[in-house]
């Protein structure tokens, strides 16, 4: 059966993507068979893994996804690997207050599934005081087990040697230390690493570290730490449902993220994907019913997306007989307008009528728990999802309809499209954070078409 490792940190930063990778590539050149996995609601490194491993990535959060579906997604990664190394997001114990187990942190994996931790250490303007810390993350939750620690950035022999014995009376074993390097780290932007799409040197990067790894770790030590998974019970998975038995996907350099999951679900359910890329300047193809344009760097391409009139107008042309939905980026190009940081302003599709801005950024990040107010692709009218907002973009107007405008005792509320106009958006969902919140509204609608800058993860758990 396949055995699994989780890969964590004490923060961010600690170059846990790196020495994943390297242990994917340095592994598999030894002749096991590698998967990947990433912990939390982190799109961008799943490509990471993917290209490493040659096998889909995959997330496992324990926030937004039902214990059924975590087990479902951790069981399909796993399937025909000798080894599956699960990548941790920020620190080992990062996440959100509320239900245990249920925080999204990388710890969560590991004390439900009884998976053993191998801890990143960046030891960089440290030498003894790593061993502290090292203590600290060993005893912080007896459920979940540091296995073994890795250092990394170390500055030379002398400083490998106080660390480690520092760190001997632990018990922890150390498996290596990787050396300080400019050259192995990743290149970022700001939502993260530069998408592996991106980088055309990506293999030699990933031959670089593993590399290393080879010569500065004991990758069989390594290995040795991974255990089986803890049997789960076997219980129905709950998966988005497919918005449509045809789905035309925007698909290139600008609307590159879909939480690979859903996509698999889709399919599953006998759905069929329909690839289109509106860089390219290709309209969704005619024989699809419904069109979704994901998340992605539209900022990074306003100007060929405003150009690429055939697109626009195809895309105009669908929605007015079929669903379309955006989220996040795919939600900035259904709006009237983006301007970029540099403040030059591009028009969208102008399906919806808000406008956004890459000008007056802000950071908008966290886990957001959406109930529907009408039915879209992403769900039914009621539906309540789970998932994840991250993204700079400034809504610079709404373009929401004010319902105050008109008599409620001559209106139905079902026949409100009717009184919208020109700019004039119904909001698409009620949305709290992580903790149960309230943020008001999130996204808009009108006719066919539908966004968010929310991300859906799963439905929302029914159970602990």
């Amino acid at each position: 059966m396949t055995r699994a490792l989780i890969i964590a940190a004490p923060r961010s930063g600690s170059g846990k993507t790196t020495v994943t990778l390297g242990l994917l590539t340095a592994l598999a050149r030894r002749g096991w068979r590698m998967a990947a996995a990433k912990a939390g609601p982190d799109y961008i490194d799943p490509a990471f893994h993917a290209a490493a491993t040659g096998r889909s990535g995959v997330n496992l959060d324990s926030w937004a996804m039902p214990p059924a579906l975590i087990a479902d997604l951790l069981t399909r990664a796993s399937a025909g690997a000798d080894l599956l190394l699960i990548e941790g997001a920020m620190g080992l114990f990062d996440g959100v207050l509320g239900t245990p187990g249920r925080s999204g942190a990388a710890a969560d994996l590991a004390a439900r599934f009884r998976l053993p931790v191998l801890l990143v250490l960046d030891v960089s303007g440290q030498s003894q005081s790593a061993a502290a810390i090292a203590r600290g993350f060993a005893t912080h939750d007896p459920a979940v087990r540091v296995a073994g620690v890795l250092l990394n950035r170390v500055g030379s022999e002398r400083h490998t040697r106080l660390v480690t014995e520092a760190m001997a009376p632990l018990g922890l074993p150390v498996v290596g230390s990787l050396p300080r390097d400019a050259s192995l780290t990743l290149p970022e932007r700001h939502l993260g690493l530069v998408q592996a799409s991106e980088q055309s040197d990506l293999p030699d990067r990933m031959t670089q570290v593993a590399d290393a790894l080879e010569r500065h770790t004991d990758l069989g030590a390594i290995a040795s730490l991974a255990e089986i998974p803890l049997a789960t019970a076997n219980e129905p998975a709950a998966l988005l449902m497919p918005p449509g038995q045809r789905i035309a996907l925007a698909q290139d350099a600008a609307f590159t993220f879909m939480y690979g999951h859903v996509l698999d679900g889709w399919r599953r359910a006998g759905a069929e994907i329909v690839p289109f890329s509106p860089l390219r300047n290709e309209p969704p193809p005619e024989s699809c019913d419904c069109c979704w344009l994901p998340g992605g760097y539209p900022e990074l391409h306003a100007n060929r997306i405003a150009g690429a009139a055939r697109f626009r107008d195809g895309l105009v042309r669908f929605a007015a007989s079929r669903p379309v939905h955006g989220e996040c980026g795919g939600y900035m190009v259904l709006g009237r307008s983006l301007e970029t940081a540099d403040g030059v302003t591009h028009p969208m599709t102008g399906l919806l009528g808000h406008a956004t801005s890459f000008a007056r950024r802000r950071l908008h990040l966290g886990y957001r728990e959406a109930r529907l107010l009408a039915s879209c692709p992403a769900g039914t009218a009621g539906t309540v999802l789970r998932g994840h907002e991250f993204h700079y973009a400034s809504l610079l107007d709404a373009g929401l309809f004010d319902a105050s405008l008109v008599d409620a005792s001559l209106v139905d509320a079902s026949l409100l499209d009717t009184c919208l106009v020109d700019g004039d958006d119904l909001p698409l969902a009620d949305m709290a954070d992580a903790n149960g919140a309230t943020l008001g509204y999130g996204g808009t609608r009108r006719g066919f078409a539908s966004g968010t800058f929310f991300h859906v993860i799963a439905p929302a758990p029914s159970q602990p």
